[in-house]
């Protein structure tokens, strides 16, 4: 695909990973739209994105919400006339571990909350499908071409403490190659990216300094990845045409 004047909406794009995809696209001249829960954020992205002259539409969409998502897609529709490419980037962590044992008494001293489950699979795996849903229907309604691009992670294969992401995105992986088979006979391509360890504000603001150390020893590499480099791996699939049905798992070489 030919991304220059094409719609390209990323959801959880106010900072982070979401915003360096949204950099990327519009580097290829593409009109991007940065979509996030908070509004706030997401007029101080496109704010700080016209100062630099890249000019961005911003629309609040919790994923989570099906009214918002079903608001969202169809807004975009409306102010721009097309949708051609969908980046499923919203995504937040409740890490925790099944059960936690008091390594002196052995007694469960704790459990992973309900809360702590549905909020993760609420807007990781139900907001991607959310989104999925309406940017496929606003491609088929337009009758013109498109690309979906959910984002999974290394995690998929299962990280401990993290049950609940592990699960979303294993369940982001299995929908991407299901829906590059339903969606194919519309001309719709979907592919997904499933990133290592990205030095992002999400990871960082998580995970202690120690922790960090021991992920990039394991790390073949011997480094985070950057958000660049998973943004640069959007765009590479939004412009190939052969790629579809595909999970590129951008790690550096790392398997959890």
């Amino acid at each position: 695909m030919e991304l220059e004047g094409k719609t390209v909406v990323v959801t959880g794009s106010a900072a982070g990973l979401g915003n360096a995809m949204i950099r990327a696209f519009a580097a290829k001249k593409a009109r991007v739209i940065v979509s996030d829960i908070s509004q706030e954020k997401v007029d101080e992205a496109v704010s700080a994105l016209s100062s630099e002259g890249i000019q961005a539409l911003g629309m609040a969409c919790n994923v989570a919400d099906e009214k918002q998502v079903e608001d969202l897609f169809a807004r975009i529709v409306k102010e721009t006339g097309r949708l051609d490419v969908a980046v499923l980037n919203a995504g937040i962590l409740r890490d925790g571990k099944l059960v936690s044992v008091d390594r002196q008494t052995g007694a469960v001293k704790d459990k992973m909350s309900l809360q702590q489950w549905q909020s993760v699979i609420d807007v990781n795996l139900t907001g991607v499908f959310l989104c999925a849903r309406e940017a496929a229907a606003s491609m088929i309604g337009l009758q013109s071409p498109g690309v979906i691009i959910p984002i999974s992670s290394v995690a998929r294969h299962g990280n401990p403490g993290q049950t609940n992401y592990s699960a979303a995105k294993a369940g982001v992986a299995s929908m991407t190659r299901l829906w590059a088979l339903e969606l194919s006979r519309h001309s719709i391509r979907v592919a997904g990216i499933a990133p290592g360890f990205i030095a992002t504000e999400m990871v960082l603001s998580v995970m202690n300094q120690k922790a960090l150390e021991q992920w990039q020893q394991k790390i073949p590499i011997g480094r985070l990845g950057k958000p660049e480099e998973i943004a640069a791996t959007a765009v590479f699939i939004a412009e190939n045409d052969l790629v579809n049905g595909e999970i590129m798992e951008i790690t550096g070489g790392v398997r959890v």
